[in-house]
């Protein structure tokens, strides 16, 4: 990288020092800057500069060989010459802040004092100013270096930050600093805040880092940090353009090799480490990403192949940790909170320990009074493996110590969904609400005809109309006609039948599996409330049944009411699978996943664009990859508790395949493709909503405006010139990317936006801003307080509606609650799931909302104008947050309020710790 380096040439007009034998050793050990050289190549070592070497390929730089050539000659270079001593100089001093572990070892805290004296002394951390102005002789930036020495007091009284400080004297024509490159000496990283510059004439410089830079015994690289000043890539000072390019190869890597813990390198793979072959053959899983099973990309970890299938991965088993890049793994602030804490050790001890206690009794529910004692009495749990989870304070959220520290009593908050109504659930109006108001409202979508017609071959799934006929909607219409419904937008689907069909036969054959292909028809009357008409289960057609659809509709007699609620439970099961592998993980997760690595190999942190999306990258590669060691793997949380079992990720891709639009994320666009909102220019989002009282789509275009009104204002600054949008080789490489790489399953799709202008800028990005915050935290955030009351949205169905002619109606007859909870997941699967739903529900102390700047990122630009814009996206965010309240206080909007009815918070921007069921953190990060 850029760097000083051993000189064997005696380059006269440079000053250099000649070291002692017992100090030069240890420069060679890895002191010095320096820079490679391709062949060909050549370096100019002019006095006061510092010259960018690249080879044209842009291949990754050689690995440095710590052998001194015979040649070199225990000299350094310094980068000032003696002219500018002669003519004297300004002294400027940086201030390095470093962040120590909050918890640490005695062997640790030994090694700190190693480490103060050797940075007291100078040897520990090197220090290099990069000028933003250019030497005409070397066509290279200006530079000085220093070593760290001593230390400061420590700021705000915190026992965990230290402040060291360098000394420098620059020439006087040095210009501003517009890069600092540090290099580690010691044998272990550490965390770098920031690095803030005194003594210039323009005030203090920042050089905002929070990032960890590794020992050179790792990488004998130096880490390039800039300035907080945006730079379009053609408004790169010259004296750290070349920098600029280095640093985004460095971030890119060759493609090659397994990824080391220390490596910050982004780069894309197939999800083909799900499943683990070499355990168990029937832990084997297909390769998502190509023409078979189309998928996002995933961040790259260059693992080696599996012994039995070369085309998977083989898998890093917990608690060992998978490879993200460096910078985004979890802080130690954030593991130990709940958000990461809480989640390994519920992954890693919690379900371990429900399995061991409930495994030998693994039966359904008998009664309601046995669900009811999981929020009121608990059940005990017995294993080892909970001695860890007493040492996490945090868990006590819903676990209560009780008994000695191998037992622990496991206890549920009452989710929110029947905190005011016990009996909510049971209502037609409550299962019609949900659509709109619940966890997984983004599926609803206006019913335009009859006959409903699927788009599956007609010979493998039957006749392609829906069994739910134009005369049977009519008799549950009051009076109004179909046809008048259908014009007055009230009637309306959800629709999972053309999705899960083709899979219905496998997911039955799984052991204590049943499911169906589902349409529920809802029917908005004129008093505002929605509410269910019709049911539509279908299985696979067989040569006996070769249309095999049941249709069912509520009805007043007691049989009819049973079989009504258990299909109700069906059609639930079917939406909490949809909810968790389509719409949460696919469409926020999965996808996000390659935004992010497209940002950080494309864009320059001093991009404005990478500025501006920076916030909302936050921990959303260190949770995916967590996902895939535990959550979404061969038999993992996911495949244990939803109907789909070990084809869920099948149906993911499917939906994918099949229904996944870039330009049908944004959130207008997405409620006038289902037909829940039509064109209109008069409205603030350019669209007005079919269903008035659609607490997501209302508060969510508020959410949507502030954060498209803030990117565009945002946009404008920076691409104010014509052309400016198409000129920025970094944006077009960066948009490229995620078309060609990311998504490259869908890179012929003709649907993608084009980026020629700054409006086409501003919508990709207010796209991407808005699935980070507001999207996921709609989608993720409810998954307790709506899922926690296993009856209300069960994740898997066990059995089959009982038909008359069956033996299991009989038993149906004489006891339907049976029937129905049974039906249900067992104990052990209801309680694992809802342990999973808690915890993913959960916010940490130290969430980043939207709206807000940590304290760590108060630095985040050199931009009076910007600081000032992202002050009135605040405001304005604190302005929707009164809205949605009153929204919730105002009786008219019954979805949102009413006798037992919980409001809809999860769109309430801000939030307190814990399970709150409201808070729209940056990004996902849970």
């Amino acid at each position: 990288m850029y760097a000083m380096k051993r000189v064997y040439s005696p380059f006269k007009s440079e000053l250099t020092f000649r070291l002692s034998p017992a100090t030069s050793g240890a420069w060679k050990e890895g002191f010095l800057w320096k820079t490679r050289v391709p062949s060909g190549s050549k370096v100019s070592c002019t006095p006061g500069s510092i010259r960018a070497v690249i080879s044209s390929d842009d291949k990754a730089l050689e690995p440095y060989s710590k052998e001194a050539s015979n040649k070199e000659v225990n000299e350094i270079v310094l980068s000032s010459s003696s002219d500018n001593l002669e003519k004297g100089g300004i002294d400027v001093r940086a201030v390095i802040t470093i962040r120590k572990k909050m918890k640490e070892k005695i062997n640790e805290k030994i090694e700190d004092q190693w480490e103060y004296f050797v940075n007291g002394i100078g040897r520990g951390i090197l220090i290099q100013l990069v000028s933003e102005e250019i030497d005409p002789e070397t066509n290279s930036g200006k530079s000085v270096q220093a070593s760290v020495r001593g230390w400061l007091p420590k700021p705000s009284n915190n026992e965990h930050i230290i402040e060291y400080s360098a000394d420098f004297t620059v020439p006087f024509d040095f210009g501003n600093p517009g890069a600092v490159l540090a290099t580690n000496l010691h044998g272990k990283e550490f965390y770098l805040m920031e690095i803030v510059v005194h003594g210039f004439d323009s005030g203090p410089i920042f050089f905002p880092a929070n990032t960890w830079i590794h020992s050179s015994k790792d990488n004998p690289d130096s880490r390039i940090i800039f300035r907080n000043q945006a730079y379009l890539p053609s408004r790169t000072p010259p004296g750290i353009k070349d920098l600029r390019r280095e640093d985004l190869l460095s971030l890119r890597g060759n493609g090659k090799g397994e990824r080391k813990t220390h490596d910050r390198i982004y780069d894309y793979a197939l999800y083909n480490d799900l499943g683990n072959p070499d355990k168990d053959e029937e832990l084997a899983r297909p390769v998502l990403g190509g023409e078979k099973w189309p998928y996002p990309r995933r961040c790259r970890t260059g693992r080696p192949p599996t012994k039995k299938d070369p085309t998977c991965e083989t898998r890093i088993e917990k608690p060992h940790p998978v490879y993200v890049p460096r910078d985004e793994t979890f802080e130690e602030i954030k593991q130990n909170t709940f958000s990461t804490g809480r989640l390994k050790a519920l992954l890693h001890n919690l379900i371990p320990a429900i399995t061991a206690s409930l495994s030998s009794s693994d039966i359904p529910f008998t009664c309601f009074s046995e669900i009811d004692k999981l929020y009121n009495d608990g059940f005990i749990l017995r294993s080892e493996e909970l001695k860890e989870i007493a040492q996490i304070p945090f868990m006590g959220n819903f676990m209560k110590q009780v008994l000695s520290v191998s037992e622990r009593l496991l206890v549920y908050d009452i989710p929110a969904v029947i905190k005011r109504d016990r009996f909510a659930w049971l209502r037609d109006s409550e299962f019609a609400r949900q659509t709109l108001a619940g966890v997984n409202p983004v599926n609803i979508e206006i019913l335009k005809e009859f006959p409903i017609l699927s788009k599956l071959d007609h010979a493998l799934y039957g006749p392609p109309e829906s069994a739910i006929t134009e005369e049977l909607i009519a008799h549950e219409l009051n009076g109004m006609s179909v046809e008048k419904a259908i014009e007055e937008k009230r009637l309306f689907i959800i629709d999972y039948h053309d999705m899960l069909l083709p899979f219905i036969e496998k997911m039955n054959s799984l052991p204590g599996r049943k499911a169906y292909a589902s349409r529920s028809v809802f029917f908005h009357d004129q008093a505002g409330i929605l509410r269910p008409i019709a049911i539509e289960l279908s299985l696979p057609s067989s040569p006996s049944s070769p249309c095999n659809k049941h249709v069912y509709t509520h009805g007043h007699d007691a049989t009819i009411h049973w079989i009504w609620k258990l299909a109700k439970a069906h059609v639930c099961s079917n939406d909490a699978g949809v909810h968790q592998l389509v719409n949460h993980w696919l469409r926020t997760h999965a996808c996000m996943e390659t935004y992010i690595i497209a940002t950080h190999r494309q864009l320059s942190a001093m991009h404005p664009i990478y500025k501006l999306l920076h916030p909302h990258m936050r921990y959303t590669l260190e949770i995916n990859a967590l996902a895939r060691q535990s959550l979404i793997n061969g038999g993992g949380i996911i495949e244990a508790c939803f109907s789909p079992g070990k084809f869920a990720m099948e149906i993911s891709s499917a939906a994918y395949q099949n229904m996944w639009r870039f330009d049908m994320e944004a959130l207008p666009a997405d409620l006038v493709r289902r037909g829940m909102a039509v064109e209109d220019p008069s409205m603030p989002c350019g669209v007005r909503l079919v269903i008035e009282d659609y607490p997501y789509a209302s508060d969510g275009l508020l959410i949507w405006s502030a954060i498209k009104e803030y990117v565009e204002s945002y946009v404008d600054h920076f691409y104010s010139e014509p052309n400016s949008v198409t000129s920025d080789i970094e944006l077009q490489a960066w948009w490229n990317e995620i078309k060609n790489k990311g998504h490259f399953d869908k890179r012929s799709e003709p649907w993608w936006p084009k980026l020629n202008t700054k409006e086409e800028l501003s919508g990709i990005l207010t796209t991407m801003i808005w699935i980070a915050s507001g999207q996921h935290a709609a989608i993720n955030f409810g998954q307790y307080p709506f899922g926690g009351y296993m009856p209300n949205r069960p994740t898997l169905m066990r059995k089959l509606i009982p038909l008359e002619n069956e033996n299991d109606h009989e038993r149906f007859i004489q006891n339907p609650q049976h029937t129905f909870l049974s039906s249900l997941p067992t104990q052990l699967q209801a309680t694992k799931i809802m342990a999973a739903q808690d915890t993913l529900s959960t916010h940490s102390p130290d969430e980043e909302y939207l709206g807000q700047v940590s304290h760590l990122h108060s630095h985040w630009i050199n931009d009076h104008e910007m600081v000032e814009l992202f002050n009135r996206f605040s405001a304005r965010l604190e302005e929707i947050e009164g809205i949605i309240n009153l929204r919730n206080k105002d009786a008219r909007l019954k979805n949102r309020n009413g006798a037992g009815v919980p409001p809809y918070e999860l769109l309430l921007p801000t939030s307190g710790p814990g399970v709150t069921g409201r808070g729209i953190p940056n990004s996902i990060s849970i």
